[in-house]
């Protein structure tokens, strides 16, 4: 389970406590036992001797997960003590479901019979923030052991821990149900554009193979109804060429772009830059296509621009709508990036562009398709801000659950 992060008021400024509550030191209600690592000899990867943990990495959603055993442990945890993660990151907190080896990067917290332990882990919980800024260190913070047993803690009766503590578990765990749906949810919206994508065209929709076309449908060179550009970039020697008003695609760029009209870009060039290159200015309505690094990501130009060699692009003919060569492209991204080659970065090079096949209607049938996909595409994107914003919801509550349950509310 996630650790909400709000803060511990600092000793000169501590609220008031809600009436028969106090401020304890975490050492005065527990032994908090700082791990030490073993010797690695002592280490085994199959199960021999106690499970061994060493920090945060071996966190599960509650408890830990053993992938290493010690046969000579110096420091042990038991069964139920909380454990917290003493160097970076300073604070995450799981609970030992049986008797372990803990390494440097952990403490082990025993809770006495003054305090309920459940109670006291959503304590650390609470204040995890202001338990990580005591970690200090050069390299990485790291949490002293006595800065752990000397940090305040608001304790209400026994029986009141109790009582909070159940209802925490009760309503956290509400919470992480509604989580994990609402991430399962807006990881299916995340798909649907490529739903749509896909549903719009009877096949892949680019192909360099001839293929028999359904019926009211062609396959064409791509090349026979649009023509085809490549893009340059100006020389990085000469700052005169860049800071104009002409803009210029690149690779960083394109993933913001994917999908939608290009209108602005991070660089620009100017007519003396395009003079003194082979970039091109080309006009608005130009397909653009990712052809190197990040493959077949696509975007189409809102205005007059040009673009960097990492791209080939298409000045579309009277035949073929750009929007429809766009979304054409878009269904056939895991085809176009199969043929891609290179050893470090995968390319898809000219030769190959020109060998593109378009599955294709004709014109009246190409904006009914452009029509419906916006459409649907429009309502895939107000469903995934939809999604996000209750997501981002959902994760805010165990926090703002945990600082109403220690001021004393629930």
């Amino acid at each position: 389970m996630s650790s909400p992060t709000t803060e511990a008021p600092k000793p000169e400024t501590r609220p008031k406590l809600p009436e028969g509550w106090r401020w304890v030191r975490l050492g005065e209600i527990s032994e908090v036992i700082a791990g030490q690592s073993p010797p690695s000899a002592t280490y085994r990867k199959a199960p021999e001797g106690l499970p061994f943990f060493q920090g945060k990495a071996d966190f599960g959603e509650r408890h830990p997960v053993a992938t290493v055993w010690c046969t000579s442990p110096k420091k042990t945890a038991e069964a139920g003590d909380i454990l917290i993660s003493v160097r970076a990151p300073v604070g995450p907190t799981n609970i030992a479901d049986q008797r372990c080896c803990i390494g440097r990067g952990l403490a082990a917290i025993r809770v006495g019979g003054l305090a309920d332990r459940d109670f006291i882990l959503w304590a650390i919980r609470r204040f995890e923030a202001e338990i990580a800024k005591r970690g200090s260190g050069s390299t990485f913070d790291s949490l002293p052991v006595d800065e752990l047993r000397n940090f305040p803690i608001p304790l209400p009766p026994l029986e009141t821990q109790r009582r909070i503590a159940a209802i925490l578990t009760e309503q956290m765990g509400a919470v992480e149900k509604a989580r994990k749906a609402a991430e399962e949810g807006l990881e299916a919206a995340r798909k649907l554009p490529e739903a749509c994508l896909r549903s719009a065209f009877p096949t892949v929709p680019i192909t360099v193979n001839t293929a028999p076309a359904p019926k009211g449908w062609r396959w064409t060179l791509l090349t026979d109804f649009a023509r085809l550009e490549s893009g340059h970039t100006p020389s990085r020697r000469r700052e005169e060429w860049w800071g104009g008003d002409i803009p210029w695609i690149s690779l960083s760029d394109i993933r913001a772009l994917d999908g939608k009209t290009a209108i602005q870009t991070r660089e620009y060039t100017n007519p003396e830059g395009i003079a003194n290159s082979s970039a091109r200015v080309l006009p608005a309505g130009t397909v653009v296509l990712s052809r190197t690094a990040s493959v077949g990501f696509v975007t189409v130009m809102g205005r007059p621009m040009a673009t960097s060699q990492d791209f080939v692009n298409w000045v579309c003919g009277p035949e073929l709508e750009p929007w429809y060569l766009a979304y054409a492209l878009m269904a056939s991204r895991e085809y176009i990036r199969s043929l891609g080659s290179g050893a470090v970065h995968q390319t898809v090079y000219v030769p190959v562009v020109q060998r593109f096949r378009l599955l294709h209607p004709d014109l009246e049938m190409q904006r009914r398709i452009i029509a419906t996909l916006n459409d649907q595409l429009a309502h895939t994107k107000h469903l995934v801000c939809g999604l996000e914003a209750q997501l981002e919801a959902i994760r805010a509550l165990p926090a703002a659950i945990l600082r109403r349950a220690f001021s004393g509310e629930l």
